[in-house]
């Protein structure tokens, strides 16, 4: 692999650990330590304790189950309370009772952090029932399912829970009515395809294929099997393993997505022993484009697009060609919308409307082959 782009795989891998926040994060197994480590600060750290979503989540307006302790008075004892009765078995160990007396500040501040993070998972669980249901979603809903007494901590699990959407489950919340706070949950890509098998028990698997479309597109254009396993595993997403939200791995890239269209996974011209790459599919490139993927890392990241210039150069020629094409067979121009200028700095560029929380994932810069 050329120098630069193991570079940028390494900086990828750290930024995928760092957005995830460990390894098996994201995993049906981990380490006690990691999961010490996802539950870690809420304010400081980026990482989404996707292992804490419950499996079940109460419908709107259902009954809620509350058992406040002892002595407890202040806010952080109405959302600890709260917690501790909702997360059954993915937040059994946050179950903990604040003393009768004044208990120690850093003790609250961490039983304070992780009842945020079990009030995010729970958000996001609800999230994707509506999903599901393609029904949209009120912050009023919001608050009467989810977050019940502790509106003050609304803005910071709503961040949250937007941001483990948008990179575990690759789906946006677009806000659709400013005035009652309504919004219905998009693709982040605008695929069509979103992995569901029409139950409850199913997950959107696209985010997963975003990240992978992200890779192949830094890769340039064509990412060695090695190289995507690499990458995979610091989100515990194993060859041969099970994963609760993506299935088994090496099936779901080789077999369900080729089929699907979206990628491609050929043998490397010339090579002996037999080595293996993905490249996008046709349905990827009908569907999205290289300057909407780039959009989403670039989102994901907090950083403009023009952060990456021999990705954003690429992605610019791609779309160009589409528009010259498009003058000549009117229609819809993947990866293009309304207010998007992607030729502009970003000064001049449409701010993002989603209320989008930023943080790495995808690093580094190299020169790419079309």
């Amino acid at each position: 692999m050329p120098h630069k782009q193991s570079s940028q795989h390494h900086e990828l891998e750290e930024g995928l650990q760092s957005q995830i926040g460990a390894p098996g994060l994201v995993g049906a197994q981990c380490p006690a330590d990691e999961k010490e480590e996802a539950a870690s600060s809420f304010s400081s750290s980026s990482s989404t304790p996707i292992q804490s979503i419950p499996e079940e989540v109460p419908a709107a307006g259902s009954p809620h189950p509350s058992q406040s302790p002892q002595g407890a008075s202040s806010p952080q004892n109405s959302i600890t309370s709260t917690q501790g009765n909702q997360f059954d078995e993915g937040l059994s160990s946050q179950e903990e009772e604040w003393p009768s007396t004044s208990p120690d500040p850093v003790d609250a501040e961490s039983l304070l952090q992780e009842a945020l993070d079990g009030k995010m998972a729970h958000l996001v669980h609800f999230l994707l029932h509506k999903y599901q249901k393609k029904e949209p979603i009120t912050k009023a809903e919001m608050l009467s399912a989810v977050i019940k007494n502790d509106e003050e901590y609304f803005p910071a699990i709503f961040s949250k829970a937007s941001e483990c959407m948008r990179l575990v489950f690759g789906i946006d919340l677009k806000e659709i009515d400013p005035t009652n706070h309504s919004y219905v949950l998009v693709n982040s890509v605008g695929l069509s395809y979103d992995g569901m098998l029409g139950n409850d028990q199913s997950k959107p698997k696209v985010g997963l294929l975003i990240m992978v479309l992200g890779m192949i597109f830094m890769e340039g254009n064509h990412a060695p099997e090695e190289v995507i396993w690499e990458a995979l595993s610091v989100m515990g997403v194993y060859v041969g393993k099970n994963h609760f939200i993506f299935g088994e791995a090496r099936k779901l890239l080789t077999q369900d997505w080729v089929q699907e269209a979206y990628l491609e996974f050929r043998q490397v011209p010339g090579s002996d022993p037999a080595r293996y790459e993905f490249l996008w599919g046709p349905r990827a490139h009908a569907e999205t484009s290289k300057m909407k993927v780039l959009e989403h890392v670039a989102k994901i990241n907090g950083r403009d697009l023009t952060s990456y210039p021999s990705l954003y150069e690429e992605a610019l020629r791609e779309m160009r060609e589409r528009e010259s094409e498009q003058e000549l067979q009117p229609g819809p121009v993947a990866g293009t919308g309304p207010g998007h200028i992607p030729g502009l700095p970003p000064a001049a560029s449409p701010a993002p409307s989603d209320g989008s929380i930023l943080h790495p994932v995808f690093e580094g810069n190299s020169q790419h082959s079309k």
